[in-house]
């Protein structure tokens, strides 16, 4: 599908740094509400990337809200946009100086999640986790309910692009090379 047809706010972020995934059993927060699969996306804020999201953002407020800025520049000082400003979370590793998207899916939406050939990845492939690169396939959208105005981010998949610093205490399994060879003498058995 070209961009001319894809419908209005969906997008592909492309090498954003991993954070916080829930992409193959949704979870909660903090023990609150329905469980959700979710994933924070970074990226420096200097990414052209931060532009284009940016765009794609202010066309979705347009088309709900006739908006000109108002409503939108008012979610933004509330924090009730899918983009944020990663130093207001500088106390997590890598959000310090970048800017991110916080992007969820319901609990009977799983997000598709593939690896670089578009193979099928399950969570015992280990990958993708917190501090990988990946391609995110995301929709924004207006919210405009009973529980508020908002413009959320729905993840529609997630594809591992490559490998990262893993991030906070999770680390990944060791491999198989950080081992040193030992030669065992057959008398060892005996």
């Amino acid at each position: 599908m070209n961009a001319a047809q894809q419908p209005l706010g969906r997008m592909m972020i492309r090498d954003a740094r991993l954070a916080f995934p829930a992409l193959f059993q949704p979870r909660t927060v903090n023990g609150e509400g329905k469980p959700r699969y979710s994933a924070t996306l970074l990226l420096d804020a200097n990414d052209p990337q931060i532009a284009a999201i940016r765009k794609t953002i202010t066309a979705v407020a347009r088309e709900k809200w006739k908006d000109k800025g108002g409503i939108l520049t008012s979610l933004e000082k509330v924090g009730k946009v899918a983009l944020h400003d990663g130093d207001e979370k500088a106390q997590y590793d890598g959000f310090a100086g970048m800017m991110f998207v916080a992007a969820s899916a319901q609990e009977t939406a799983a997000p598709t999640v593939v690896d670089v050939n578009r193979a099928p990845l399950t969570e015992r492939s280990g990958k993708p986790y917190a501090g990988c690169y990946v391609n995110a396939s995301v929709e924004f959208w207006a919210q405009d309910n009973a529980y508020g105005k908002r413009i959320n981010a729905t993840l529609r998949g997630i594809q591992f692009v490559r490998d990262g610093d893993t991030f906070g205490a999770g680390s990944r399994a060791a491999a198989a090379d950080e081992f040193d060879e030992i030669e065992v003498a057959v008398d060892d058995f005996a």
